[in-house]
């Protein structure tokens, strides 16, 4: 039945100037799983493609393996896993199979050993053919990905690889460990599977980050989100944002030069997902617009799937009595802030790859500025670090670049009001 899934839209406004120039309209589209939405547990297709080239020897290993044991002891009986190690080879360790001897399978685990290169193309394609074997609306298909280092001359193939999954309603979280990865392969393999990256700094955090990944499958309530945007004449789409549960670029298909869409990937219970999106809006008179209506499309995981959808307006006011139009809405302007951060360390590095170091730098200092008057000292910290970096050394630190990234990304998890 409908009503599993409400979409909410709010606007930076209540009001906004009928000026003779484009003006920027600043969108929050809220989705979230309603209280219709049935508790009862969708079963996990879940496969863990783990790297196990020698420099995870050691505490990195240790904790993988302990992180898997959490793993299989949330898993229920009708769940799926399987488990893939790969260095310059790819081997199948647990074959995708349901959870009955947790024994035997912790056994097969702890015999983990690492050794040898990095070739993560061919653990993703080994892992992937696990996931299919029971991947479909009737079940979440989740591949958990975990790298410390760099793959070797297969970039391209664990795209393709990330786009195959996704087209396979199989979805990837790329977790790097340490400083020696590509945040920028592991952000790609993200977004082309509808899924996440994230960045852990030291190996006692793996337990924890594979734990909350695992509560959060269980807690999925639609999957196979996707957003369509009818635009009304003229207004122009700038930016999509997804902001819950974190800060990331959407990309975007234009279906038309009035229509477009964007892959969500799933929902849960707890948190949903809100994007923002930046419209840019011409001259118009005074007056109560449509600039755009947006509708959500999802399959309701189970025995028996049901595809449903939910639309709602986006509307604004014009007038051209300034006292009407000089309120802002404090939370739509509290996410605009944390996307700006977030938005001025990426500017910043992709200045510093086109060897604009004055311009970097000048970034990152507005960006501790930003960090600093919203509460966040250690990220203002470190963007300053890296602008004193910038100067001294002519580059950024791996260390820094991932702690800026990544923690600028979760600036919404600590919202204020």
């Amino acid at each position: 039945m409908a009503g599993e899934v409400q979409l909410q839209c709010t606007t930076d406004k209540p009001c906004y100037p009928s000026t003779s120039s484009m003006q920027k309209v600043h969108v929050l589209l809220d989705v979230k799983a309603t209280t219709m939405q049935t508790l009862e547990r969708t079963p996990i297709n879940l496969c863990m493609v783990i790297d196990r080239s020698g420099s995870m020897l050691g505490a990195k290993i240790d904790q993988v393996k302990q992180a898997v044991n959490h793993v299989l002891d949330q898993l229920e009986t009708d769940d799926f896993m399987s488990v893939v190690l790969f260095n310059e080879r790819s081997l199948v360790v647990l074959p995708a199979q349901h959870i009955q001897d947790l024994d035997q399978l912790k056994a097969r685990v702890n015999g983990l050993q690492a050794e040898g290169g990095t070739s993560m193309s061919k653990g993703m394609k080994d892992g992937l053919t696990e996931l299919i074997k029971h991947a479909g609306p009737t079940r979440i298909s989740r591949m958990i990905l975990l790298t410390d280092g760099q793959t070797w001359e297969d970039e391209s193939d664990c795209q393709h690889l990330a786009s195959e999954a996704k087209l396979n309603e199989v979805s990837i979280t790329a977790l790097g460990i340490g400083e020696d990865w590509n945040e920028v392969l592991l952000d790609a393999i993200a977004r082309n599977s509808t899924g996440r990256a994230d960045y852990i700094d030291t190996p006692d955090k793996i337990v924890t980050l594979f734990q909350e990944e695992v509560q959060q499958l269980q807690d999925i309530a639609v999957q196979g989100v996707k957003m369509s945007l009818r635009l009304s004449k003229d207004i122009q789409p700038r930016q999509i944002y997804r902001v819950i549960p974190d800060i990331i670029d959407l990309s975007h298909t234009a279906l038309s030069d009035r229509d477009i869409m964007v892959d969500i990937g799933t929902v849960d219970k707890q948190n949903g997902q809100t994007l923002l999106i930046d419209f840019m809006l011409p001259s118009r008179a005074p007056g109560r617009y449509r600039i755009a209506q947006a509708e959500l499309a999802y399959t309701v995981p189970g025995e028996t799937p049901i595809n449903e959808s939910v639309r709602s307006d986006v509307i604004i006011m014009l007038s051209d009595d300034e006292s009407q139009t000089q309120d802002q809405d404090g939370h739509v302007m509290n996410i605009v802030e944390r996307v700006t951060a977030y938005q001025l360390q990426l500017e910043a590095r992709e200045a510093v790859n086109t060897g604009k170091l004055d311009v970097a730098t000048v970034k990152l200092r507005e960006a501790a500025t930003r960090l600093l008057e919203m509460g966040e000292a250690e990220l203002a910290a470190e963007a300053e670090k890296e602008a004193v970096n910038l100067e001294e050394q002519g580059e950024m630190s791996a260390t820094g670049t991932k702690k800026l990234q990544y923690g600028t990304r979760k600036l919404t998890q600590r919202l204020d009001g």
